[in-house]
């Protein structure tokens, strides 16, 4: 996937990407630079999910679901995301066995019931191998 023609993002430490309970809005992240902490209010506690870095992709699966994120994910350095719409996802996935693996296991693991997994914190388990 060439990058160069999306749309990017960058955050400062410790700024808001996006909260739990907002809207994906139409695109998921991948991790271009930095690193971002996923959150989640967990009885009255906000816990860290996750920490993902370069390669990781974020709010993929609330995309994917259509329904609001499910934790809240905050910058914590210098962060430059890649927004990519839902259809060049779908293509990317397409084209990718390796990440619709990624996002069949995340998608069944949330369908488990299993709570401390997040629609956020997949990072595509794991984009990374798929470099």
């Amino acid at each position: 996937m060439a990058i160069e023609d999306l749309p990017s993002r960058t955050f400062r430490p410790g700024q808001v990407i996006f909260r739990q309970g907002d809207s994906s809005l139409g695109e998921a992240y991948l991790v271009h630079e930095g690193s971002v902490e996923v959150r989640r209010l967990i009885d009255g506690e906000d816990r860290v999910l996750r920490t993902l870095a370069k390669g990781d992709l974020l709010g993929e699966v609330a995309l994917f679901r259509d329904a609001p994120h499910s934790a809240t994910a905050v910058a914590i350095e210098e962060t430059r995301l890649i927004a990519i719409p839902a259809d060049r996802l779908e293509q990317m996935v397409t084209a990718n066995p390796r990440l619709a693996l990624a996002l069949i296991r995340q998608l069944a693991r949330m369908a488990a019931g299993n709570i401390e997994d997040s629609d956020d914190q997949s990072g595509a388990d794991r984009s990374r191998s798929d470099r």
